[in-house]
């Protein structure tokens, strides 16, 4: 494709002649260059000035190119005629290059006031409204196509699904404007359209994919977006981890702001952290100084917080876990997974777990945990977690998180025994290195730990193999170079989304 091409431009008046308002709409496709780009519309009206309304980018297209919209409207005022019949071109500037769409050089395009909708030849269905997702509470998909008058469609049909094909709906789709039989003519490049729409009812779908059949007398034409059908999701669930250091970092108050920072900026949806820390107060605690109450005041609007302790940390503090959630906790609970209850030592180790009604998703279980090493009691400790994990395992819970500081690197005896238990696997690794983690977890190749040698992570997203989840990407935080260190340890942000 050209790397700019209009499909669609709208020139509506609406309303009596001394209140009517003009409306320009256009719709354009430009090739995914890189960003940066600035896409707009140069047009005049019959007063022959001309001027420039931007665009904004809705959505990608099936074939990696963009749609991008631009809109303006003019009510009519005292002494201030409508722009009337218009003449325009479209422009993309990419890095100090310009590209065109002037109609192939022609006297430009132009389209007379109150035609109503028209598009180029470039494609036969035009999506009007295209989106790049679904909202978090959207309960109807409104859809609404521009197709070529010439196929003289006579009827359209939305096919769709809302899990990858296994089951199919069919929408017939209602004709707003245009007649059914073929209409000739247009002008300066543009030709004249039906409007088709047609409204999904996709309840509490996570995704939604569909295609369009158009049927005339003639033929049948489906617009299945460049053999990739349409596709829309719902923004994924993100889990952030991160070992806090236990008060021990220098500029602590500004590594809260950061962290607290990070997390409305990234959207995370579950935060899971370790080390968090209060003052010791004769072991009563001080919930003002908790690190985790600090963090979550911090955020724009606060998460659901549950956090407790299990030993004395540093001589001076109460160290514990918590998990912090966008979304209510249903059912929330601690325990010690470790031989040891003693406040008093470090060996002492509780985990909090958290059920949380993820919309969308249903319902999945979070555990916040902080093992200790192996030879102090990590085999015993994860044992004990697992059990627990899995005895509040039902048929309505979606996925189980194991999420925190597990103190055993990739690879070692400690992460062999959660190879072996078959049981929980890293997702980490399932995002980022797909064919080790078939490896390792489902072919469990006996060469596999070579693999890892120069992996020191510590710190997992352990998700029970039953899980009705996916990881679909993992990335490192809090580094030098994205969000600063903020601890001993970096963070890890995990995107899931259904199967």
């Amino acid at each position: 494709m050209d790397n700019i091409q209009l499909l669609y431009v709208a020139n509506t008046v609406s309303g009596k002649a001394a209140a009517s308002t003009q409306t320009l709409q256009f719709l354009i496709r430009v090739a995914n260059l890189g960003y940066g780009k600035t896409v707009e519309v140069h047009w005049a009206g019959e007063d022959g000035v001309w001027r420039r309304v931007l665009a904004d980018y809705c959505a990608s297209a099936g074939d990696g190119s963009e749609y991008w919209r631009a809109e303006v409207a003019f009510p009519r005022q005292a002494r201030a005629e409508l722009p009337g019949d218009i003449h325009f071109v479209a422009r993309l500037e990419h890095e100090g290059c310009e590209y065109w769409d002037n109609n192939d050089g022609c006297l430009d395009y132009f389209c007379a006031a109150g035609s109503g909708g028209r598009m180029t030849g470039v494609m036969p269905v035009v999506p009007l409204n295209p989106m790049q997702g679904l909202g978090p509470a959207q309960r109807n998909v409104p859809l609404k196509f521009a197709v070529n008058a010439a196929l003289a469609a006579e009827k359209v049909t939305v096919h769709w699904t809302q899990d990858d094909w296994r089951h199919v709906h069919k929408t017939s789709c209602r004709l707003q404007s245009g007649k059914r039989s073929a209409t000739h003519g247009g002008y300066a490049g543009l030709h004249p359209v039906q409007l088709w729409s047609a409204n999904l009812k996709v309840e509490g779908a996570f995704r939604l994919q569909y295609s369009i059949c158009c049927e005339s007398g003639e033929q049948t034409l489906w617009d299945n977006n460049a053999g990739r059908n349409y596709r829309l999701s719902r923004a994924p669930l993100k889990v952030l981890i991160l070992n806090l250091h236990c008060y021990q970092e220098d500029d602590q108050d500004r590594k809260f702001w950061q962290i607290a920072k990070a997390v409305d900026e990234l959207q995370a949806d579950v935060v899971c952290l370790q080390e968090v820390a209060e003052h010791w107060n004769d072991g009563s605690g001080d919930w003002a100084s908790n690190s985790a109450n600090i963090i979550n005041r911090r955020l724009k609007k606060p998460f659901h917080l549950y956090s407790d302790w299990s030993h004395l940390g540093f001589d001076k503090y109460r160290e514990g876990v918590a998990i912090l959630s966008r979304y209510p906790i249903e059912r929330q609970e601690a325990r010690y997974v470790s031989d040891s209850s003693d406040a008093y030592s470090i060996h002492s180790r509780k985990v909090v777990a958290a059920c949380i009604d993820v919309p969308c998703i249903g319902p999945i279980d979070v555990f916040s945990a902080h093992l200790s090493w192996w030879d102090d009691g990590f085999p015993e400790q994860f044992q004990r977690l697992s059990d627990w994990a899995d005895s509040r395992r039902g048929g309505e819970v979606a996925a189980t998180l194991l999420c925190g500081d597990f103190n055993i690197a990739a690879g070692s005896l400690g992460y062999r025994l959660v190879v072996d238990g078959h049981r929980y696997e890293d997702q980490y690794l399932a995002a980022n290195a797909p064919a080790l983690f078939q490896q390792i977890f489902r072919v469990d190749d006996a060469h596999w730990r070579d693999q890892l040698a120069d992996d020191y992570r510590i710190d997992y997203v352990f998700m029970n193999k039953d899980s009705g989840l996916r990881a679909t990407s993992a990335r490192v935080l809090f580094t030098e170079q994205d969000y600063g260190r903020v601890s001993d340890h970096c963070g890890y942000l995990l995107e899931f989304e259904p199967l």
